[in-house]
């Protein structure tokens, strides 16, 4: 029984893609044995202590009209005051690093993007009577993102929004 003219070239193709696929496979099969190396003293995972400061940065635009909102709203007290470049503030156990235009943590990528304020991001502060909290922060000339206070199955929120536009979520959890 011979072969016709065509199926040579399926043979063909079929021992491409079967080199093809042992290929590959001996490929993944070098890198599941591969090692990375690191520096001596060094471990090959990030830290895992636990820190009592959790800390997040926010882009800002003024960096003496962030700090005066979240000291004078919200609660917080400075750490550092480096305006017109960088300040940090706290609350508990929540640091704000919050980065002017001057900042290194505002510097533009390599491709020339920008980093910056805004987005739906947001810290989260946990209050006991929402409703008079909202009515303090807009009798005190607060903006907010939107007027009303959602209600889910966890609790109450409402948004507010720094000098810059960054949002802080008000939350009032259910009982």
């Amino acid at each position: 029984m011979g072969y016709s003219e065509t199926s040579t070239p399926m043979k063909r193709t079929f021992a491409l893609m079967l080199a093809a696929v042992s290929i590959g496979c001996l490929a993944i099969a070098a890198a599941d044995d591969a090692t990375t190396t690191t520096k001596p003293g060094k471990d090959k995972q990030m830290a895992k202590e636990h820190s009592a400061i959790v800390s997040v940065r926010y882009m800002i635009d003024d960096v003496d009209a962030a700090v005066a909102f979240y000291t004078k709203h919200l609660g917080f007290t400075i750490d550092v005051d480096s305006a017109p470049a960088f300040a940090s503030v706290t609350r508990g156990n929540l640091r704000l690093l919050l980065s002017g235009e001057k900042s290194s943590g505002r510097k533009p990528m390599p491709d020339g993007t920008k980093t910056v304020p805004g987005g739906w991001n947001r810290i989260l502060l946990e209050v006991t009577d929402i409703k008079a909290e909202a009515a303090r922060l807009r009798a005190a000339g607060v903006k907010f993102r939107r007027d009303d206070i959602v209600s889910g199955p966890g609790g109450s929120q409402i948004w507010v929004i720094d000098p810059s536009g960054n949002l802080v979520e008000l939350f009032e959890p259910k009982e």
